[in-house]
């Protein structure tokens, strides 16, 4: 495999000095820019468009070609996972992903088993296509859907504002939902293992819905099988060490416990003050985050001083990867995008300049 000509995020994530704050952007591949738009329509659909390696490729390349951008992330979905477990996934215009077969059956429960990975060999084909095409301008990010968040899916059958079928089932059959969680989280230590062989360099792990829960549900439902996850990663490969980031949405009052799970590095949201969260972590693990995506509609200069503002929340020396706060909005600019990126590398050198 080719080296790499930027590791400057990579070496950010394990707080290894870097000359400026890297920074890539959650969904930065997507539907606010033209040419994804124009692709999507060519795949007919979004699984198609998953599934098909050099339309992935394609997709995934094409905000480094418009941005300078720290970071690839593999074009893909978090439900491949269920999917391949037989659920069913599909997507209906504009209400998003939906399974056939939800799991809300004792006996459902019970057949439920961790799927052969060559189900999902269209995403280690799409991984190791990325890594030809980007020839190392940048790392790979790998990534997969938490346990509790994928479980999220498979019980509700599809997204959710409530959570009442899955946390119904917390509350009264823990045992059927542990059941499915750690079924969940061997299969993504299975299915990221297989992503870093492939050539990912990084992953990461998306705990989309593990806000929702209380402090104890936290950690007995999602927190524990994150846990189980790192525990089981291949944490070196091409000679270098693969990091670990876990993000969880609203997870901010947890972040002492998830810095405690192995993993690098920490995700946050909007919600948090940057500078608090790293002298609660200390040491521990680097942090990435946390531009609330909606500041992206802000002006020119307020987009501007959101970024100087958390940069300098952030301080100096290295372990900050700058991102959204989630992923970017469909209906964002590709100008204010750009400007963020290169406002970031732009302000932050002077953080860097000791090193």
């Amino acid at each position: 495999m080719n080296s790499l000509q930027n590791d400057t995020f990579l070496r950010a994530l394990l707080k290894q000095p870097v000359e400026y704050t890297p920074i890539w952007m959650m969904r930065q591949a997507g539907r606010y820019l033209p040419e994804y738009k124009a692709t999507r329509a060519q795949a007919g659909s979004f699984l198609e468009l998953c599934k098909n390696t050099d339309l992935a490729t394609e997709v995934t390349i094409q905000p480094l070609d418009r941005f300078d951008l720290d970071a690839a992330i593999l074009f893909s979905d978090i439900l491949t996972v269920p999917d391949a477990m037989g659920l069913g996934l599909y997507f209906s215009e504009g209400e998003g992903p939906k399974f056939e077969r939800a799991l809300q059956h004792e006996a459902d429960i019970a057949k439920l088993v961790v799927p052969d990975m060559a189900e999902l060999q269209y995403v280690f084909d799409a991984v190791s296509s990325i890594r030809r095409a980007l020839n190392g301008r940048v790392p790979l990010i790998g990534f997969s859907g938490s346990p509790f968040t994928l479980a999220c899916y498979m019980v509700e059958g599809s997204s959710s504002k409530e959570f009442r079928t899955i946390k119904g089932m917390m509350y009264s059959r823990p045992d059927l939902l542990h059941k499915i969680l750690d079924t969940n989280a061997q299969a993504v230590t299975a299915y990221l293992n297989a992503q870093i062989e492939a050539g990912a360099q990084a992953v990461q792990i998306f705990d989309t819905w593990g806000g929702v829960l209380s402090d104890a549900a936290f950690e007995a439902f999602s927190l524990r099988y994150m846990k189980q996850i790192t525990d089981g990663l291949k944490r070196e490969h091409e000679g270098r060490r693969v990091p670990v980031i876990l993000f969880t949405k609203g997870g901010g009052l947890w972040l002492e416990k998830m810095a405690q799970t192995g993993a690098d590095a920490l995700g946050l949201d909007w919600s948090c003050n940057i500078g608090e969260a790293r002298r609660r972590v200390g040491d521990k693990v680097a942090l990435q985050g946390n531009f609330d995506p909606f500041a992206l509609f802000g002006t020119p200069e307020s987009i501007r001083s959101e970024a100087a503002r958390i940069l300098a929340a952030y301080g100096e020396g290295s372990g900050h990867v700058f991102n959204l706060g989630h992923g970017i909005n469909q209906h964002t600019d590709p100008e204010h995008a750009k400007l963020l990126v290169d406002t970031v590398h732009e302000l932050s050198r002077q953080y860097h300049s000791a090193q």
